[in-house]
């Protein structure tokens, strides 16, 4: 029997639908919908760009695919990441979410959440909207690659490297520089679909307001 092909030297795969898409996203519907319609689309939602901060930094240790599942099960237990409702979470909440089944109940992520809130507000009471601020570790553009071979894809960037330093700086956690890629990745700062995947041409301009809430509906 021939071994599995090895996946970094892998293009764009063709879907049944007749679309070729980045190899990662295989065919679980909801991984489809959010490759489709959410990665590397520009994210500028204050909110929305905390949230997936925050989820980006649950999935360390895991796959982004598990932590996509339990998205909803997350902003339900966390206010929809109010930042000012989590700044102010108490013991009894704490423990109550690492009794919620529905999310990764890892005691360092629950805290790590609520000290992102903390860090969120002191940026933004310092007069700095967290939009502004993410996006200057790319001059405010979307840098984009078309690597042919999901193998080219960096793990980590010079700009993740400055945007996890400057982070931590302020306080944030799990936000290391492969964290940093990933989240970039996602909210559309750095644009990299494979070569022949169809999302590559896709209008760079496309708005990404509200594609969260619309994909978690899909899982349903």
């Amino acid at each position: 029997m021939a071994p599995p092909p090895d996946r970094r030297l892998l293009g764009a795969q063709l879907h049944a639908d007749g679309k070729r898409r980045c190899v990662w996203c295989g065919t679980d519907p909801l991984y489809v919908a959010y490759h489709d319609k959410e990665w590397g689309v520009p994210q500028h939602d204050d909110r929305e760009l905390f949230e997936m901060l925050c989820l980006e930094g649950a999935q360390a240790g895991l796959s982004w695919l598990t932590v996509l599942r339990k998205r909803e099960a997350y902003r339900e237990a966390f206010d929809f990441f109010d930042a000012e409702k989590m700044a102010r979470y108490g013991a009894a909440k704490r423990a109550s979410l690492l009794r919620n089944a529905g999310i990764i109940r890892n005691r360092l992520k629950v805290a790590a959440f609520i000290d992102n809130a903390k860090a969120f507000l002191a940026l933004r009471e310092s007069g700095e909207s967290f939009d502004r601020y993410l996006w200057q570790f790319t001059n405010g553009r979307v840098v984009r690659r078309r690597p042919l071979h999901w193998g080219a894809l960096p793990t980590s960037t010079p700009q993740s490297d400055a945007m996890s330093k400057s982070l931590k700086e302020h306080g944030f956690r799990f936000v290391g520089t492969t964290i940093c890629h990933a989240f970039m990745q996602a909210v559309g700062m750095v644009d990299e679909h494979q070569r022949h995947c169809f999302a590559a041409k896709r209008n760079p301009r496309q708005a990404a307001s509200g594609l969260g809430s619309r994909l978690g509906r899909l899982a349903e």
